[in-house]
């Protein structure tokens, strides 16, 4: 028996090797994959995942199950992800917030550079400022006016600290020299809904999930932080139109997977990847939501994240933005 025992630990080593060389070698996937989306349901990040991930589960045929893990600017999933094995079996839904954080907060449960490996951008979409429509103001010129005027009263909700749209008030607050009172919720689904109920008069947010809300005028676009104005909405101003140039700005719907997960996988998740987002259906719901499809390479997406690491640490920094 000591002996059976002896040689089942020496073979333990050799079986775990086969089994993952084997789902590195083409069998993967062979059970459900976690999806871990770092922000709430309802918000651009979630409802992008949900997408894809429906997508690949019919693609595969197995299950991608969506967690989301919301909490401290989407750094708790993050971290989370940043500590799963590196199986092909966890894969992490970011927004901006990845490239933003490593500057906002002082102690981060990830590495920027070394947790992940980065598989692809998703989707990416510009910002919208909006209000409640009882509010008298119909444009950026507008909204500064008004925070001179109630200077205790104009406060903006952003989707949560470390997000895109959360530096965006700060920037415009710096720029336009008002008091604008930054109120951070738990994701785009919560700060959308403050608005909606007039708790808060306006509102910075990525795209998608505010479109359908301006569409039946349940809020009132203000302009938007694209280069161009969107086919969605046409009569919408850039911020450079209204006057304030550089505060372009875009959050991104993207994936990566745990450190060290084998380049088989990244290349069969990163091929797959291409081909969804390819689809014409999938491009059209992108679409719909005011969302551009982007599907880059691994290699492009990580220039991506230094390079925007490197912008939004400026931004912080000239803005004093307080750090957590």
């Amino acid at each position: 028996m000591k002996k059976l025992l002896g040689l089942s630990f020496c073979l333990l080593p050799v079986a775990l090797y086969l089994g993952s060389a084997a789902a590195a070698d083409g069998q993967y996937p062979t059970r459900p994959i976690r999806g871990i989306v770092v922000f709430p349901p309802g918000g651009p990040t979630d409802v992008i995942a949900r997408i894809f991930a429906q997508k690949l589960t019919e693609s595969w045929g197995q299950q991608v199950v969506v967690d989301n893990r919301v909490g401290a600017g989407g750094n708790i999933g993050m971290g989370i992800a940043a500590n799963a094995a590196a199986d092909g079996y966890t894969m992490v839904f970011v927004s901006s917030s990845l490239m933003v954080n490593p500057s906002l907060y002082k102690k981060i449960p990830y590495d920027v550079y070394k947790s992940f490996q980065p598989i692809s951008v998703l989707a990416a979409s510009t910002h919208v400022w909006f209000t409640h429509p009882k509010v008298p103001v119909k444009s950026i010129a507008d909204l500064i006016a008004y925070a001179k005027s109630n200077p205790d009263k104009a406060s903006v909700a952003t989707p949560g600290v470390g997000t895109v749209p959360y530096l965006s008030a700060y920037l415009l607050a710096l720029d336009a020299k008002i008091n604008l009172v930054n109120v951070p919720y738990a994701g785009g689904g919560p700060s959308i809904a403050a608005v909606l109920g007039n708790q808060v008069p306006f509102g910075c947010q990525a795209v998608p999930p505010v479109t359908a809300h301006i569409q039946a005028g349940r809020v009132r676009a203000l302009a938007i932080t694209s280069t161009k104005r969107s086919e969605i909405m046409p009569d919408v101003p850039t911020m450079a139109e209204m006057g304030y140039k550089g505060h372009e700005a875009e959050t991104i719907s993207a994936y990566l997977v745990p450190a060290g997960t084998p380049a088989p996988i990244v290349k069969k998740l990163h091929a797959e990847t291409v081909r969804i987002m390819a689809r014409p259906d999938v491009r059209k719901l992108i679409m719909d939501l005011g969302s551009e499809v982007v599907a880059n390479t691994p290699q492009q997406f990580t220039a991506y994240i230094r390079s925007e690491v490197n912008r939004w640490s400026k931004v912080i920094k000239d803005a004093k933005i307080p750090t957590n």
